[in-house]
């Protein structure tokens, strides 16, 4: 009698854990919504948006322009961020910077900030965003990007994923960085001038490669605007694809990458000043002969001397012109995959990750387009926007970490590729790759040089 009674609680304590874990995947788990995107009301509403968005606009007699610099490394070290959890970095390889140009045609102003980190998160961008705005009304519009090194500092991403993978959050870092992007802007509104730009590309597809597809299609090429004031101060403010993932994973150094010393070296041989801002980094990667400082900065030297023979493009920025806007995406529910058909909840989601603020900022420097992603986009796709924007008489300069992140965005034949950029960094589900070639060749379509 005593054994049934003890069977029946036994049963009764599994069926108690089978209904717990039935639940708990009811609650966390959900398929894959796989229904044609433009058949959805997001992707529809957002084309509308796009159709009706009150792009800003002013023409000016000249170019003006200013730069600056200030070191944002924390004075006691903080978590590194990229690849995978490591602890705080050991020593400085190499501090870390945040830059800035302005730029203006007199009547409007403009701003880049790149940063030596991973991303630009969310809340990182939208305090800094507050900052700028109280203290340097006169800023029209600021664009967001960064080195994307995977040897950065963390302390900046709040919430639950940010605290696990990414660096934890420091209320003292969100305020280092904002003080010193704050003191970079004052630097370039001190030095601002008349400027020429030029607009240059150059083919440097022999340090790149398709991390996915063995010989696959990449977007070779560095771009670049070329500043100069009549002092012949020369700034640049440059783009390229290639993911700075040169050091080892097992690196524990606080380093830029290869964007690093690209910009040292170019401000030792022609420039005074170097920004780099992340192109279509999705999908690709960067072909160094090693893994540790040395090789990176061989890379380094590598690329710059390529870049500076391997001219493809170079042209004149002439017609003050300045027209930008913000445009927001509506997106399709969040589909972090755990299988080929299965995603946890949004509600999950929202609360692992918090806001992703997904927009793509729009600025048109004369007859040169600039396009800032939240998403990561790869430069599989550059190739067509590129001739379609050339067709129209355009330059066009695509970068990446724009103050949102949404993963990864890959052409969609992919998706069920068990690739870690299709699968747990494509957020936003499958028609992405679409969805952003469409809005792309529509805001290249809607531009006029």
């Amino acid at each position: 009698m005593a054994e049934k009674t003890a069977l029946k609680k036994f049963g009764k304590v599994l069926l108690g854990i089978f209904l717990f874990l039935v639940f708990l995947a009811v609650a966390t788990i959900t398929r894959v919504d796989r229904s044609p995107i433009d058949d959805q009301d997001f992707y529809r509403e957002t084309f509308q948006n796009l159709e009706t968005l009150p792009m800003q606009n002013s023409q000016g007699q000249t170019w003006l322009a200013g730069w600056g610099k200030t070191n944002m490394t924390p004075p006691e070290p903080v978590d590194l961020v990229g690849y995978a959890p490591r602890g705080p970095y050991e020593f400085v390889e190499d501090s870390s910077f945040v830059k800035t140009i302005l730029l203006s045609n007199g009547k409007s102003q403009v701003a880049w900030l790149s940063y030596e980190l991973l991303i630009v998160h969310p809340y990182l961008a939208k305090f800094v965003e507050s900052e700028i705005k109280s203290q340097f009304p006169e800023i029209d519009q600021v664009i967001f990007t960064a080195t994307h090194t995977h040897s950065g500092m963390g302390g900046y991403m709040p919430g639950p994923v940010g605290e696990f993978a990414f660096g934890g959050f420091q209320e003292e870092i969100i305020q280092l960085i904002s003080q010193r992007s704050l003191e970079a802007l004052e630097q370039a509104q001190s030095n601002l001038d008349t400027v020429s730009i030029n607009f240059r590309k150059a083919d440097a597809g022999e340090l790149v490669a398709n991390r996915f597809i063995k010989d696959g299609p990449t977007d070779p090429f560095v771009r670049q605007l070329i500043l100069t004031k009549k002092s012949g101060e020369k700034a640049t403010f440059l783009t390229y694809s290639a993911h700075a993932t040169c050091l080892s994973s097992k690196f524990m150094g606080l380093s830029g990458d290869y964007p690093y010393y690209l910009m040292q070296r170019m401000e030792e041989k022609g420039f005074d000043f170097a920004l780099f801002a992340s192109g279509t980094v999705g999908s690709h990667k960067p072909l160094p002969s090693g893994n540790q400082p040395e090789a990176i900065q061989g890379y380094a030297q590598d690329l710059d001397s390529i870049n500076q023979l391997k001219m493809t493009r170079y042209a004149t920025v002439k017609n003050p012109k300045l027209e930008f806007g913000r445009l927001d995406l509506n997106l399709r529910e969040p589909h972090l995959r755990i299988a080929d058909n299965w995603r946890i909840r949004p509600w999950l989601f929202d609360f692992l990750v918090g806001d992703t603020n997904p927009h793509l900022d729009i600025l048109q420097i004369g007859n040169t387009l600039f396009i800032a992603s939240s998403g990561e986009i790869s430069g599989v796709f550059y190739e067509k926007w590129e001739n379609q924007a050339n067709t129209a008489g355009l330059n066009l300069i695509i970068t990446t970490f724009n103050g949102g992140y949404i993963g990864y965005i890959t052409p969609d034949e992919l998706y069920d590729e068990h690739f870690h950029e299709v699968r747990e960094m494509n957020w936003y589900g499958p028609g992405n790759g679409k969805y952003f070639d469409d809005l792309i060749t529509q805001i290249i379509k809607n531009a006029t040089p």
